[in-house]
C-alpha cells in the first residue's frame, strides 16, 4: 500500500528533536510520498536540506504562504521566482488568502495569490492553494485565471458541498486532512457525496492533528488515521482509497 501524504511541512521547528525518527515512522507505515510546501525564502534552506537526506521520497513546492504576504512581497516573489527558474519543483504553494488572521492584507494577499498562479501556469505546475475564511475572494481570484492549464489542489477543504464543486470546476482536487476526523468539521457530512477521482490526502503537519490526536502536534504518519475515515466514509477498504488518492496525486504532481 503506498500513501501520498500531499501536504506537510517536515522542515517546521516542531519537528527539530525527532525529524529523522517522525519520518521513519511515516515510512514503516507505508508512506513514501511526501510533498511539501513553502512559506517563505526563510525556510528555502532547510526544505533543500530535507530533500538532500530523503531524496525518493521528499518532492517540494515553492511559493509564498499568504499569511507571509507583508510589505515585501514583491522582494519574495522574486525568490519564488529564481527558485522555479534554477531547478525543478512540483507546485507552485502553499498560496492563496487568509484573512483569519490579517484582513488588513487582502489587497496584496490577492496581488501575490495571482501572480503566483501565473508562474504556475509559465512552468506548467500545479498550484496548492491556502484558504481560511476566503473561499469567495479565493475563487474571485481562480476565475480571473480559469483556463485549461489551471489546475492543483484546494489544500485542507473545509467548505461546503457547494463549494466543493466549485473548487472541483477550477481542475482542483480536494485535499482532505484531519479536519474530516473532527465532530464539528461538516465535511465527513458530505465527503461521499464527492467522487473519490477529485480526493487527496493530506496531513498538514505539525498541524490539525486528527482524532484521537487532535489538540496535539500531527504528523505524516497520522495519516492513518484520515485513510481510516475516509474508508469509513465511503465504505471502501483502505488499500482501495489509498491507491486511488495516490494515483490522484501523482495526476496533479506528474511524479
Amino acid at each position: 500500500m503506498i500513501i501520498t501524504d500531499t501536504h506537510t511541512h517536515l522542515y517546521s521547528e516542531a519537528f527539530d528533536e525527532d525529524r529523522d525518527d517522525m519520518i521513519n515512522r511515516a515510512i514503516a507505515l507505508g508512506i513514501s510520498r511526501f510533498f511539501i510546501p513553502a512559506i517563505d525564502s526563510s525556510y528555502t534552506d532547510a526544505m533543500l536540506r530535507l530533500e538532500q537526506k530523503y531524496p525518493e521520497q521528499i518532492f517540494l513546492m515553492m511559493g509564498l504562504h499568504p499569511t507571509h504576504v507583508k510589505d515585501d512581497f514583491q522582494e519574495e516573489l522574486k525568490h519564488v521566482e529564481e527558485m522555479l527558474s534554477n531547478r525543478k519543483f512540483y507546485a507552485v504553494g502553499e498560496i492563496g488568502i487568509d484573512l483569519y488572521w490579517d484582513k488588513s492584507t487582502l489587497e496584496i494577499q490577492k496581488k501575490a495569490f495571482k501572480l503566483q498562479i501565473q508562474m504556475a501556469k509559465t512552468y506548467k505546475l500545479p498550484i496548492v492553494i491556502h484558504c481560511r475564511e476566503a473561499f469567495d475572494e479565493i475563487f474571485e481570484v481562480l476565475e480571473t485565471e480559469r483556463s485549461a492549464d489551471l489546475f492543483g489542489i484546494f489544500h485542507c477543504f473545509t467548505g461546503n458541498l457547494e463549494q466543493a464543486h466549485k473548487a472541483i470546476s477550477f481542475n482542483m482536487k480536494l485535499g482532505i486532512g484531519g479536519v474530516a476526523t473532527f465532530k464539528n468539521g461538516k465535511i465527513d457530512q458530505f465527503l461521499k457525496q464527492i467522487d473519490l477521482k477529485h480526493i487527496v490526502l493530506e496531513t498538514d503537519a505539525p498541524y490539525l492533528a486528527p482524532v484521537p490526536y487532535r489538540g496535539k502536534r500531527n504528523e505524516s504518519g497520522y495519516i492513518i488515521k484520515v485513510l481510516e475515515k475516509l474508508s469509513e466514509l465511503y465504505q471502501l477498504p483502505q488499500d482501495t482509497i489509498a491507491e486511488i488518492t495516490t494515483k490522484n496525486s501523482k495526476d496533479v504532481f506528474k511524479i
